[in-house]
């Protein structure tokens, strides 16, 4: 990321991979609740459109959500698809947030300086890259948020048993389900989450307004968060709807996308946004802070073994 006096020692493609998928991982542990209630927010409607009965509204709001899981399901409700959700981030977040600096610098070709395009393509890169290779564990982790364990047996029963039985019931392609929207999704989110967080904090460096510090990295982290939220949460809830369906239920993300569109309104892919920023802004405030003490830690670290004299 930029900030880095000409004086320190940039960390390695390897320290930026380990450092961003261990943040990520940390930051998921704080945060999942509010992920779980954000799922269970936006698969709502699937259910309510179709009785449309006020009575059959489960869950209000993020704080009622999550209240009403833990007293039906019990505590452990929340963290529902854990497992998965920390095998996601270490493979997912590795790439999209590891490589990001290093795409950059490719897109580039090693400027310094680079424009909001080189930014916006690096993030659309790596973040469509790192949904090839973790999208089996994203589909587990949002079937594992949307099942109750209250009332009626569950789909799964552990994180294994989910992907053998998602590839025996409905192939391979079913642990790839949801690939194109989530690909949407998350080259969004990476340009929206990174290119932000990168352009908050070069302009409060380059302004002399704050040091490349804690406070610095928090300020962007948060700005990051909420304007993430804004732009992917449409994209968010098609992604969540398609990927947690039944088999046959929908033709294709756009079918899916239509068909809440025209049951439930333009407000449907708006489900469950305060959960969405809640988690996004906490997420990133989390993530990147850890991930920029995690960078130098390890640089300190290197540095201290290849000189410890």
């Amino acid at each position: 990321m930029v900030g880095f006096k000409a004086t320190d020692v940039p960390p390695t493609a390897t320290v930026k991979f380990l450092g961003a998928g261990t943040a990520a991982c940390i930051a998921d542990l704080i945060t999942f609740p509010l992920d779980t209630a954000k799922v269970r927010l936006q698969i709502q409607g699937e259910k309510q459109a179709a009785v449309r009965a006020a009575a059959s509204v489960q869950y209000r709001g993020v704080l009622g959500t999550i209240l009403t899981m833990v007293r039906t399901e019990g505590p452990r409700s929340l963290y529902n698809g854990l497992v998965a959700g920390l095998q996601r981030q270490m493979s997912f977040a590795s790439v999209r947030i590891g490589l990001y600096d290093s795409v950059k610098q490719f897109y580039t070709k090693g400027s310094e300086h680079a424009s909001i395009g080189s930014r916006l393509l690096a993030g659309s890169t790596t973040g469509a890259l790192a949904v090839a290779v973790a999208q089996p564990t994203d589909v587990v982790k949002v079937r594992f948020q949307a099942q109750a364990r209250a009332g009626g047996s569950q789909r799964y029963q552990s994180t294994v048993d989910a992907y053998k039985t998602i590839a025996r019931e409905e192939g391979f392609r079913g642990l790839w389900k949801g690939t194109s929207p989530n690909i949407a999704r998350n080259a969004i989110v990476n340009c929206a989450e990174l290119v932000t967080y990168d352009l908050i904090k070069d302009a409060l460096l380059k302004a002399n307004l704050m040091t490349d510090d804690l406070p610095c990295h928090f300020t962007s982290a948060f700005g990051a968060g909420f304007c993430t939220t804004i732009i992917a949460s449409p994209v968010d809830v098609v992604k969540t709807r398609y990927m947690n369906s039944a088999l046959g239920q929908y033709s294709s993300a756009g079918h899916c996308a239509l068909t809440m569109l025209r049951k439930e309104g333009p407000r449907a892919f708006y489900k469950g946004f305060m959960p969405s920023f809640l988690r996004l802004g906490s997420w990133n405030v989390v993530m990147f802070v850890t991930y920029e003490q995690l960078k130098r830690a390890l640089m300190a670290s290197r540095t201290s073994r290849e000189a410890p004299f």
